[in-house]
């Protein structure tokens, strides 16, 4: 392993000097803003309230504190060192190329797989909308949207991304106050429940929250990309410190609000939560006429709103890897300010993975979903890992490009890590979660052999 005196590779640097810098400051705020409502929390909900029952509250609650410790580790070095990059760059300023090498590329994956994944979510929806129209057409055709959109420029993805998490942000408050309305019981023709739906608090016993947190953790995923977007934007370090400073009551009323809303109103053992979604159940529980098809189109734009920012981050995150010797050259050629080559083999990466779902629904892609099941976790670990290492270097070298600081360091960045430990703990003892912690570890592993022997024949070479 490098020692821990060693500077950034010279290519790092440069990072990003030749992407285009064409996303505005509205545009980065609303990135960060909607990035807090993925399709995680409209599709995956359900299942956690099912196995939680009203301690889905807490159980949210104790995810998004470790998200949001998780996004002020993150932006207190992405205020420091904007980067496409991200955390990737990070990790290996902290820890070597290897650490950067592992950390990217699973990450790429990670994003490159969850395209195909929306894609073929958003054209279930379309063809429950058109039956009769084959589910492939409606991916491709999204694929074609998308890809184009960020092939062209750099701000088409932050147009696309503004409107998307316009719509969403718009519908989820206008869900809250409705909610809030008809809890206190001032909403034309509804009652309110008061706490009758919230007696049995913990249904299923620990084991429920158990599943209910792990659920919830991985429905906080796509916080990252404002940080990668910030190095294309007009003023990234202000940007990034505004999304970050920002997060706590984003997470707060987006998620945990909403998920008491729905409770309260809603039985938790209903069978509607499971069968039309959370936020559909309680609308209709509400007696909101066309409150499916609404939440259906929402939840249509918040897997297109992912599908583009996958596109996107997927692509930067390549490009900064091979910036910094990482990968095959050709992803880093830059055409108007985008990594096009990037672009395109993350989307055409994205689109096998749709086929996979197709051709090999009972092994191969069961596997690609194992494999990718636990990265999220092992990104956070290399933030925490790489701000515990890099705040130190930036107090000694550096204190000026301390924008942001993380709270009450070193001490709750080692609360954090404790916390993602005790969620590795658990996967390993659920059945349903094991064999993803046993298959991304396997995967991680593998890059960072893999990166490890790159950054040696890299070092030998300049000898």
């Amino acid at each position: 392993m490098p020692s821990s005196t060693a500077v950034e590779p010279p290519a790092q640097r440069a990072d990003d000097a030749s992407l285009s810098h064409g996303l505005k400051q509205r545009h980065l705020s609303m990135i960060a803003l909607g990035g807090v409502i993925g399709a995680g929390l409209f599709v995956g909900s359900g299942a956690g309230i099912a196995a939680a029952g009203p301690s889905i509250v807490v159980a949210y609650a104790l995810s998004g504190i470790l998200v949001m410790l998780v996004m002020r580790m993150l932006g207190e070095m992405s205020a420091a060192y904007p980067s496409s990059g991200s955390f990737s760059a990070h990790a290996e300023r902290a820890f070597g190329p290897w650490a950067g090498f592992t950390a990217g590329w699973a990450f790429w994956v990670l994003l490159c797989t969850a395209v195909g994944l929306e894609g073929i979510g958003a054209a279930t929806i379309v063809t429950g909308w058109l039956p009769g129209t084959p589910q492939w057409m409606w991916v491709a055709l999204f694929m074609v949207v998308f890809c184009g959109a960020n092939l062209a420029a750099v701000k088409n993805f932050g147009e696309f991304e503004f409107w998307f998490a316009a719509l969403k942000v718009g519908a989820i408050t206008l869900f809250l106050v409705l909610g809030v309305l008809a809890i206190a019981g001032v909403l034309p023709g509804t009652d309110s429940p008061g706490a009758s739906h919230l007696t049995d608090f913990l249904p299923h016993g620990g084991q429920g929250l158990i599943v209910g947190l792990l659920a919830s953790v991985f429905a906080y995923g796509g916080l990252e990309t404002v940080t990668i977007a910030a190095a294309e934007s007009e003023d990234p370090v202000r940007g990034v410190a505004r999304a970050v400073r920002t997060a706590m009551w984003r997470i707060a009323l987006f998620y945990v609000g909403s998920m008491a809303v729905v409770v309260t109103l809603v039985p938790w053992n209903a069978q509607e939560i499971v069968d039309k979604g959370p936020y559909v159940a309680a609308l209709d529980h509400l007696g909101i006429p066309g409150a499916g098809q609404l939440m259906n189109v929402v939840v249509l734009v918040a897997l297109l709103s992912a599908m583009n920012a996958n596109i996107y981050g997927s692509s930067r995150i390549a490009y900064s890897l091979v910036e910094r010797g990482q990968g095959p050259k050709v992803l880093a050629k830059v055409s108007g300010g985008v990594p096009r080559v990037g672009v395109l083999t993350s989307s055409v990466f994205g689109f096998v993975c749709v086929l996979l779902s197709y051709w090999r629904p009972d092994d191969v892609f069961p596997w690609l979903l194992n494999m990718i099941g636990a990265v999220i976790l092992v990104v956070w670990i290399f933030i925490a890992a790489s701000q515990l290492k890099l705040r130190r270097r930036l107090e000694r070298e550096e204190p000026q490009k301390l924008v942001v600081r993380m709270w009450a360091y070193p001490w709750l960045t080692w609360v954090a890590l404790a916390g993602m430990a005790a969620i590795f703990v658990l996967m390993a003892r659920e059945a349903g979660t094991r064999v993803q912690l046993y298959s991304t570890g396997g995967m991680t592993l593998f890059l960072a052999a893999v990166g490890y022997l790159w950054q040696r024949a890299r070092e030998r070479s300049r000898t």
